[in-house]
């Protein structure tokens, strides 16, 4: 079987249930940085030891995220023959992985960070930012064609996990991030609540 068609040759690809669409309609450009993110959250596993604690969560992770790029690839109308499930746990499963990395960190967490570092802790902040462009990019898409919240709501605390994951890489190596500025519009949030 060859891995080339030539029937996107004219600039348009197949999606789920057998439509064919322009290769920028916005459910192609959603999934595709999808599996940008994806793609480098690889590239971290690459970088990891065997043995080290994230292969597994990162693992799981990946899987998710094909899960559910099929949904996204899938019009809404006939998402209910889509036969991989998605997993209705999965944002608390990224909460409790950033409590537990920001539970286990010590110093300030109140500030901007340059992102960098070690190659790993550099290229968990560069997944974050394809991670927050496919978020844009699937809300666009959401406009159009509802999606399943859980992607959504899945994909922004990602994000949140991936910024947190670098902190910590860096904490766990004990270097020094390089910081910017205080998160002065959280600072003000907190003194307004007080």
């Amino acid at each position: 079987m060859k891995i080339y068609t030539r029937s996107g040759d004219r600039g348009k690809t197949g999606i789920h249930g057998g439509q064919r669409v322009d290769k920028d309609n916005i459910r192609i450009e959603a999934n595709g940085c999808m599996d940008e993110l994806n793609s480098m959250l690889g590239a971290v596993r690459s970088f990891l030891p065997e043995e080290h604690e994230w292969h597994e969560l990162l693992f799981k992770i990946q899987s998710e995220i094909m899960a559910m790029m099929s949904h996204v690839a899938t019009p809404s109308e006939i998402r209910d023959k889509n036969p991989n499930r998605l997993d209705e746990d999965i944002v608390l499963f990224v909460e409790n992985r950033i409590d537990d990395l920001l539970g286990r960190m010590e110093g300030e967490q109140d500030f901007f960070v340059l992102p960098g570092g070690t190659p790993v802790s550099s290229h968990l902040h560069l997944a974050r930012t394809i991670a927050r462009r496919s978020e844009r990019r699937l809300w666009t898409l959401n406009r159009e064609d509802e999606l399943p919240a859980i992607i959504l709501r899945f994909v922004n605390r990602l994000s949140d996990l991936l910024f947190v994951m670098a902190r910590f890489e860096m904490f766990s190596q004990n270097l020094t991030e390089e910081k910017w500025r205080l998160f002065s519009y959280k600072s003000s949030y907190k003194r307004k609540k007080e």
